[in-house]
């Protein structure tokens, strides 16, 4: 079954006192993007999380956000005490002129490049780290895709829905089509008596029967006919398959599109041209919904 492209998920868990919470939402986008907010201090993930996320989201725009919950001042910055000692020792050696005491801002000496930097872990904690919020990726993913997979559910029936009234439209049309040819001949041999009439001059019936053959001829759309239940057939096929089927879905709308098109060009009968005219707006309601299709 089909699955959308719009979903949310997220899941949390603990590691040495440390909660961390990761979120996902995705909309629909024609390929793979991923967007990653992540911590300064955890940013040594970022290339592990977006495989994880290829791995399991083949199309659409992901946004992931990871967030610490209850992290020690220690586990977050390091202060680099040499350099700030340093610092300090050279200012202490700078004399006040002109009598003007001066006072230090320790938030101004905070943000001088080297004396505060984000502790990023490094071995054996790294690798915890990374094990840990993997696996808590892995559950925002599985509720994500339980999401998609319930639109998805959605989508597939109310896509049903059209096909389904498309193909009573193009049933009607295929009644017309054929009764097409002999309404013709009948409205054109009242004409032409009528006009013979007033002319007093006779028409035989061969030369009425060759204008009604290439009348039939030019206006036959059997063939139309035939490729957009094709279609129709080929789409519900995509529906009900397990294959991320978007871009497929999106071909066969294209050309169902193109058919009905064309028998709304060959066709004379008012009657088909209506049923062409909802055909139309039927397949513009799928071509809509199979922009959010995976």
């Amino acid at each position: 079954m089909i699955n959308s492209m719009t979903g949310y998920g997220n899941a949390e868990g603990r590691l040495d006192d440390v909660t961390y919470v990761v979120e996902i939402g995705t909309v629909n986008n024609r390929y793979f993007k991923a967007t990653l907010r992540l911590p300064e201090t955890l940013e040594f993930l970022e290339g592990d999380i977006e495989k994880q996320l290829r791995q399991y989201i083949l199309r659409g725009t992901v946004n992931y956000m990871l967030r610490q919950k209850g992290a020690p001042a220690e586990a977050l910055f390091e202060i680099n005490e040499k350099a700030l000692g340093a610092l300090m020792k050279r200012l202490g050696k700078i004399s006040p002129t002109g009598g003007v005491e001066r006072e230090l801002d320790l938030g101004g000496l905070l943000a001088l490049p080297g004396i505060l930097s984000p502790a990023i872990p490094s071995g054996a904690v790294a690798n915890r780290i990374r094990r840990k919020v993997l696996a808590i990726t892995k559950d925002a993913i599985k509720r994500l895709k339980a999401m998609r997979a319930a639109e998805g559910r959605a989508m597939a029936a109310d896509l049903g829905r059209n096909c389904k009234a498309i193909k009573a439209n193009l049933e009607k049309i295929r009644r017309h089509s054929n009764a097409s040819p002999h309404l013709y001949a009948e409205k054109l041999r009242k004409r032409v008596d009528e006009l013979l009439a007033m002319a007093k001059l006779k028409l035989d019936d061969e030369t009425v029967s060759r204008e009604v053959a290439v009348f039939a001829d030019r206006a036959d759309i059997s063939e139309e006919i035939a490729r957009l239940d094709s279609h129709l057939v080929q789409f519900e096929n995509a529906i009900r398959s397990n294959d991320q089927a978007g871009r497929k879905l999106d071909f066969i709308c294209q050309e169902m599109l193109r058919e009905a098109n064309t028998i709304g060009s060959k066709a004379s009968d008012a009657g088909i041209v209506h049923l062409v005219v909802e055909i139309k707006c039927r397949i513009d309601r799928i071509k809509e919904q199979v922009q959010n299709v995976e």
